[in-house]
């Protein structure tokens, strides 16, 4: 069975730095697209960054230059980077896997619990 697993997440002062990690079992992702999104508390579920196959990437307008996306296949873990934290980047935050490469949340396939951020002023 297809798994997601989501870690490091945390408490961290404005303009402070964490990285995400979502280490995926069950089957391989490689060929999959990789995606990031994050919800906070009264609103919808918002893209945030995507990683394809081959390596392409996709970032919302909000975090670009702030966060970065990257993955190793060889240990089926995908990471997402985030500097200069903002508190409004205060949500919780999802891996997904999907064979489209998107920032559509209802293209991806498999999803994570999420692990949450928060981020103080």
């Amino acid at each position: 069975q297809a798994q997601l697993v989501e870690s490091g997440g945390g408490l961290v002062e404005a303009g402070g730095s964490l990285r995400l990690s979502c280490a995926a079992s069950g089957r391989t992702f490689s060929t999959y697209a990789m995606g990031w999104f994050r919800q906070a508390p009264g609103k919808e579920r918002e893209f945030v960054a995507a990683i394809g196959s081959y390596g392409s990437k996709l970032y919302a307008d909000s975090v670009k230059g702030r966060f970065t996306i990257s993955r190793d296949n060889a240990k089926n873990t995908v990471y997402l980077q985030m500097n200069s934290l903002k508190p409004e980047d205060t949500a919780v935050y999802y891996c997904a896997a999907g064979l489209a490469f998107t920032v559509v949340a209802g293209r991806y396939d498999y999803w994570g619990q999420g692990t949450q951020v928060t981020v103080s002023s």
